[in-house]
């Protein structure tokens, strides 16, 4: 696959589900990829935001591209907080702790980061996430917080052979943020990304599935 593929498989789907094509939005994961794999694979066909996982990974990139729109999408702790200026928007904030600790940061350096919450929705204990349960008293709490924008959420299906399996877990994660009055939907991956579109996201992080031939 490439990715001018999986941007005709994210239109496909958006259309069987009755949705606006430009409604969806593309990250290119390119975690584990050096520059000029980036370039060959996803900076050749035009402008996407780029999402990374690891913050000394991606420091580099963004000196190497300071221009570009970058989301960080990997698990975060609070002494990393500090790193996050140069993201357009956050996806992977777990707690209520975390986003005060950023928000507290981002007050001290005068901006304002655009942030999704992460839900476990499977509830699989070896996935960063909040519980389903505690997720009206966080968005309660992270809205309290001026210094950061919350736009949406976000969540990771479990592995499964067959995407149906995982339908559930994206149309959960939808119904959710709609409750919360939440525009931003940040699901879908390379094995599931299509189920994803179906089910309402606006952003899928997808990396493998651009950088095979």
């Amino acid at each position: 696959m490439s990715l001018p593929d999986v941007l005709s498989r994210i239109e496909a789907a958006a259309r069987r589900a009755g949705r606006d094509p430009e409604t969806v939005r593309l990250v290119a994961v390119t975690k584990g990829h050096g520059l000029e794999e980036i370039e060959r694979y996803v900076l050749r066909y035009g402008e996407f935001p780029l999402g990374e996982n690891r913050v000394q990974e991606a420091r580099a990139k963004i000196a190497a591209w300071p221009d570009r729109e970058w989301h960080f999408i990997g698990p975060m702790q609070r002494n990393k907080v500090r790193y996050m200026r140069p993201f357009a928007l956050i996806h992977s904030i777990d707690s209520v702790s975390l986003a005060t600790a950023l928000a507290a940061r981002a007050a001290r350096e005068g901006y304002r980061p655009r942030i999704l919450l992460e839900v476990n929705v499977a509830r699989e204990p070896q996935k960063h996430g909040l519980d389903p349960g505690e997720l009206d008293a966080a968005v309660r709490a992270v809205r309290r917080l001026d210094d950061l924008e919350l736009l949406g959420l976000m969540t990771m299906a479990p592995i499964a052979d067959d995407p149906e399996e995982v339908r559930w877990v994206f149309r959960e994660l939808a119904v959710m943020a709609a409750q919360h009055g939440l525009r931003e939907l940040s699901m879908g991956m390379s094995a599931d990304f299509e189920v994803a579109v179906e089910e309402g996201a606006t952003l899928v992080r997808v990396g493998r599935a651009l950088f095979t031939e």
